[in-house]
């Protein structure tokens, strides 16, 4: 990784490093469940197999919701909800490997556009909570805050006569 981005990251996670690791682990679970689901489709309607495979999709979701709650006490959600979308390069291999589906150009591209989305995301997360808050505030440039700006919608709405509301 680009020194830059490790900065970024190791701040981001401060010390929580084990817990993306885990949030990965997760993930490859979640994909997982869409691969039984399509395994299931394949199957006679409310035969075993079908049963089967579908108690699984339901075992891995229930799985993920819940270490998926754990992962977020330690990450922040955002950051934990951007790398989700891991979730298409998993499905991608796991075409290619179990469906003998083919990967084709558009295919890496779009995986290159989702992991270079994951990175450009936690690049930009990297902001401080005090910039953050000195944004919002204006504290830094002694100007109004954005959120100060916006106008009340109660300004802009008016009855038909004009403003009276009540005759």
């Amino acid at each position: 990784m680009p020194p830059n981005l490790c900065k970024v990251v190791d701040e981001m996670l401060k010390g929580n490093k084990k817990y993306l690791f885990y949030l990965h682990i997760l993930l490859i679970v979640y994909s997982l469940s869409a691969v039984c689901s399509k395994l299931a489709s394949t199957q006679k309607f409310l035969s075993f197999s079908f049963c089967l495979l579908y108690g699984i999709v339901l075992f891995l979701l229930a799985l993920y919701a819940l270490l998926w709650q754990q992962i977020i006490k330690h990450l922040p959600l955002t950051f934990a909800y951007a790398n989700k979308a891991i979730t298409v390069v998993w499905g991608i291999l796991w075409g290619l490997l179990i469906f003998g589906e083919k990967i084709t150009p558009g295919k890496v591209l779009g995986a290159v556009f989702v992991i270079c989305g994951i990175v450009l995301y936690a690049l930009n997360d990297g902001d401080t909570d005090e910039s953050k808050e000195n944004a919002c505030s204006g504290a830094d440039s002694g100007q109004d805050s954005d959120l100060n700006k916006i106008p009340d919608v109660r300004d802009s709405v008016q009855g038909e006569d004009g403003g009276a509301e009540n005759e």
